[in-house]
């Protein structure tokens, strides 16, 4: 017969990553050590060996559990049935105040997916490619002409780049927020999707002509 998991098994497999977090994200995956997450934890080496295989499979289920947190966001937002520019506007505010909450998770994801295998790699950018593409389709409804021009992606993706990389400035005890900061970027996101040009003149499209970033939230 199976033995059935310790109360509280769950809860200290999340302390766990999340130390594990911490340590990858503050100095790097190649040195962090499986003793210092388990110092960290006040666990023995052998017990942290009993929640977790090896330091690799550490860094998988980082990646995987915002990942996967990340989807959950997409599909809770999808699930509001909001128009298309509060649609949009409601995904850039969750996703900005998400990587606030999991700082070093998303750290993880953007500077130690490349030491996972093969395997392992592929899935996690499998995912990260879904996320993109329901943004991209966001970003269409907003402005379709953009997908017939082909730009409702490479637009997505400058979005994620002011998404993604706000934990390389913002300081966490700073005064502003990542709570403050996301309707900013939301704000700069709209104010300029209405300037980019599809065919060389202005394309200000019936959704956004004479609107402000103020009028569009």
């Amino acid at each position: 017969m199976a033995r059935g998991r310790a109360p509280g098994f769950d809860a200290t497999r999340e302390e766990i990553l999340a130390q594990a977090a911490r340590f990858f994200a503050n100095q790097g995956y190649p040195a962090t050590s499986m003793n210092q997450v388990a110092e960290a934890c006040a666990v023995s080496k052998p017990t942290l060996y009993h929640y977790v295989r090896d330091k690799h499979e550490l860094l998988a289920q980082i990646c995987q559990n915002h990942l996967q947190h990340l989807v959950d966001l997409v599909d809770e937002v999808t699930a509001q049935g909001l128009p298309p520019q509060e649609h949009l506007r409601g995904l850039i505010h969750r996703f900005v105040q998400a990587y606030g909450e999991a700082q070093h998770e998303h750290r993880v994801l953007t500077e130690d997916l490349k030491f996972l295998d093969e395997a392992h790699r592929e899935r996690m950018v499998a995912v990260e490619r879904e996320v993109v593409g329901r943004f991209a389709d966001a970003v269409a409804a907003v402005r379709p002409e953009l997908r017939g021009a082909q730009l409702h992606k490479p637009l997505t993706m400058l979005l994620f780049g002011m998404i993604n990389w706000t934990f390389t400035w913002l300081r966490p005890d700073g005064a502003l927020t990542y709570e403050a900061v996301a309707p900013m970027v939301a704000d700069l996101f709209f104010g300029g999707l209405g300037a980019v040009r599809t065919d060389g003149t202005p394309a200000t499209g019936p959704e956004l002509e004479g609107t402000t970033p103020a009028q569009v939230s």
